[in-house]
């Protein structure tokens, strides 16, 4: 999964981005401090994976992983080529999601492109931009599809499903207010790479004082959530300079300063779960002497699928999948107890594979 990291500058993305990934991001308080886009693999927090590697007496965990991209912040006219806005918007056609970060956070020792703190207006000058690019490149698309489209019914429905998506951009709203029940069309506007028709996590970074009740009484975060919950977005409250001074940290210190901020969770993990929650991601775990490992997969991915994550000859070769659950053997202790109690089953081609399932994948190639 790889997730996109996107903002007006000085918004706080790439000390978000540092506090993720310890990646070491320049950051500073000027626009375009981000020329290229920065690049941090995160793993994904699992204690599932530690429990299984004790029973195990496992030699090696391997969690599922995240990759972020930092990317430079974007200005209006970005769609344009302001602010090397062209550049800038190439990288973000390349990720699963973009994770908009909005200032919800009064600051007057740091500069605010445009001189006020206004999370609407800041979403909205980002959306147009991303709305425009996208419009141009459907404009070409149309008019290179249309002249080979004569005659060829598969090519005019392409015409149609690009005249309909130009008819919405032009309204100024996102690709993705268009709902494609077919899955052959959704398919096709995805290969489009719009960015528009991309999911949007909004990332509303607020002050440490705000974190204690998720935000509740900041007015803009308050904002930021209904925008998102009018185009079916999600919203986390994170404190960037927070996640960047408990970035070193290790996991008990960590703990015990987000108990003292009355925080639950990290901005790490609040992230992650908004994101799996998104995308419509589960994890299904592989576990033995060798290595206990997460697999990541969309939610309804059936057996012989899940298991070409891990090699395609798996998938090629499928035989049937041996299953528990993660709860099942936790509680028993060994895949022997779960077996005399009936609760190791063997799945075939149809199953749909579940979080937390434990599956050994038996296969002939």
């Amino acid at each position: 999964m790889k997730l996109g990291i996107v903002g007006l500058p000085n918004v706080g993305k790439s000390t978000l981005f540092n506090s993720l990934t310890q990646g070491g991001a320049e950051s500073a308080n000027y626009p375009f401090c981000t020329i290229d886009p920065n690049v941090g693999v995160v793993p994904v927090p699992d204690e599932r994976l530690d429990v299984l590697g004790k029973m195990y007496n496992t030699r090696k965990i391997t969690p599922a992983t995240i990759e972020f991209v930092d990317i430079a912040g974007l200005v209006k006219g970005a769609s344009q080529g302001e602010g090397l806005g062209n550049k800038f918007l190439s990288h973000i056609r390349e990720v699963d999601a973009i994770v908009h970060v909005v200032r919800c956070f009064e600051d007057g020792n740091i500069v605010h492109v445009d001189a006020s703190v206004d999370p609407v207006r800041d979403i909205e000058t980002i959306d147009l931009e991303l709305i425009l690019s996208d419009s141009e490149i459907i404009e070409r698309r149309i008019a290179k599809t249309a002249k080979a489209a004569k005659g060829d019914k598969a090519l005019q429905k392409e015409v149609d499903i690009l005249e309909k998506i130009k008819a919405v951009l032009d309204e100024g709203k996102p690709a993705s207010s268009i709902k494609f029940d077919d899955a052959e069309e959704d398919e096709f506007v995805k290969s489009l790479t719009l960015l528009t028709y991309k999911p949007v996590l909004y990332a509303a970074n607020v002050s440490d004082e705000d974190m204690a009740d998720d935000g509740a009484n900041n007015k803009y975060v308050q904002q930021v959530r209904e925008y998102a919950k009018e185009e079916g977005s999600g919203v986390f409250v994170v404190c960037a300079k927070m996640e960047e001074e408990i970035a070193e940290l290790d996991s008990e210190e960590k703990a015990e300063f987000l108990k003292d901020m009355g925080c639950e969770s990290s901005g790490l993990d609040k992230l992650i779960a908004a994101s799996y929650s998104l995308l419509g991601l589960i994890s299904y775990l592989t576990a033995g002497e060798q290595e206990v490992r997460a697999w990541t997969i969309t939610e309804g991915t059936k057996a012989p699928q899940a298991a070409g994550k891990i090699h395609s000859d798996f998938e090629r070769g499928f035989i049937r999948a041996e299953v528990v659950t993660y709860d099942d053997l936790t509680r028993l202790g060994s895949v022997a107890a779960a077996k005399e109690q009936g609760l190791y089953r063997s799945e075939g081609k149809d199953y749909v594979v579940k979080d937390g399932d434990v599956i050994l994948f038996r296969f002939n190639v």
